[in-house]
């Protein structure tokens, strides 16, 4: 009955949208427990403080729901129409992760999950519970066990149907499921996401290092950019998408044929120059229904900053010097680094303006750029 009632989910899973459905045991297996508890203790995951306060319901998914028996997992192929790494080519524009090209997933998925949940409890009535990467849910993990794909070396999803590019969102439910055959590690003896990454941020396979990794640095950091990755994050200005588009299993994926996730022209690759000048309220218009609008403005503007640090482009030396004034220490102190990487000699000119500035941030970013000696973009 139970693998009935298993097929009948599944089913109506796919009706409403997801690409592939998988149905896990309602716990998390040894490993990854042992995973998640070495990345805390290492203090891996910066200023996300949320990873060590909810470490115990994350560890087990029956202590964030103690009725769970068994997790849905539903995913969404958000698969972009072209290789992502081409984009790090335009130094005069951004790269945006493939996720954040269009409307924000966690609304879309959540709207499917809720319809899928009410039709369990009103038709089988089941206790449920949706979750789209807003609880402490060890979503990767559930995901392998329910068969949708394995957590590769990169330590994000892989599946063999579609590669490096699935949302993923979990329905929990009382009903004790009969579940899928998880899926097993085939990455052998690959190490491309391992060795493509700008920042070096997987000490070992298996293993993040969140504070060197560019996805964290451009979107959940909040203070200024350590120097020794500003160079390497290139023209990336939210999210990096690296490890996913090198991995070989991608020769199987295919485009997102879901029109909230294809990319909009006006987040495929957009001009630099113009994002650095957008106040905060062009920001939440351009952002609007999108998740890079969460950063905030300043954030972003930091962000595109050392992009503009990065391209040799002088025509936009303009607009960094706009912005040795603006109102964000954040920002004040980015573009510093970045003019004096474009055009040291304008910022020399403008070195009346370290004697005034009150943050000390930005007084240190000053420090450094007039004392590097002239030809010295560092």
């Amino acid at each position: 009955m139970t693998a009935e009632l298993a097929d009948r989910i599944r089913a109506e899973a796919r009706a409403l949208g997801f690409d592939a459905v998988g149905i896990a045991p309602a716990a998390v297996g040894a490993r990854e427990q042992a995973r998640l508890g070495a990345f805390v203790a290492a203090g891996e995951f910066g200023e996300m403080a949320w990873m060590a306060e909810t470490l115990e319901r994350r560890r087990d998914p029956r202590v964030l729901w103690p009725e769970a028996r068994s997790v849905i997992v539903c995913s969404a192929n958000y698969g972009p129409d072209h290789d992502p790494l081409g984009d790090l080519a335009h130094r005069d524009r951004g790269a945006i992760a493939v996720y954040a090209r269009n409307k924000d997933y966690h609304d879309l998925l959540k709207k499917r999950l809720k319809r899928l949940a009410r039709w369990m409890h009103q038709d089988l009535d089941a206790g449920v519970k949706v979750f789209v990467d807003t609880a402490p849910v060890l979503e990767k993990p559930l995901a392998a066990r329910a068969g949708i794909g394995w957590q590769g070396k990169h330590t994000n999803l892989v599946s063999r149907e579609f590669g490096s590019w699935l949302f993923l969102g979990e329905v929990f439910t009382t009903l004790d499921l009969t579940a899928d055959t998880p899926e097993v590690d085939h990455c052998g003896s690959c190490r491309r996401c391992l060795d493509v990454c700008p920042t070096a941020a997987f000490p070992t396979p298996y293993t993040l290092d969140a504070r060197r990794c560019i996805s964290y640095l451009t979107i959940e950091h909040t203070g200024p950019i350590p120097a020794e990755f500003r160079e390497p994050i290139g023209n990336r200005i939210y999210g990096c998408d690296d490890c996913l588009a090198v991995c070989p299993w991608n020769k199987f994926a295919a485009a997102t044929r879901e029109a909230a996730f294809v990319a909009r022209d006006d987040l495929t690759l957009p001009l630099l120059a113009e994002l650095a000048s957008l106040d905060d309220a062009a920001f939440r218009t351009r952002f609007a229904g999108s998740p890079i609008k969460r950063t905030g403005r300043d954030r972003f503007v930091r962000n595109v900053l050392i992009a503009l640090g990065n391209s040799e482009g002088s025509s936009a030396v303009p607009v960094v010097q706009r912005l040795l004034g603006d109102t964000s220490p954040l920002v004040r102190g980015m573009a510093v680094w970045a003019l004096a990487r474009l055009a040291p000699d304008a910022l020399r000119r403008q070195a009346h303006l370290a004697d005034t500035e009150h943050d000390d941030h930005v007084r240190a970013e000053w420090r450094a750029a007039l004392a590097a000696p002239v030809g010295d973009d560092r």
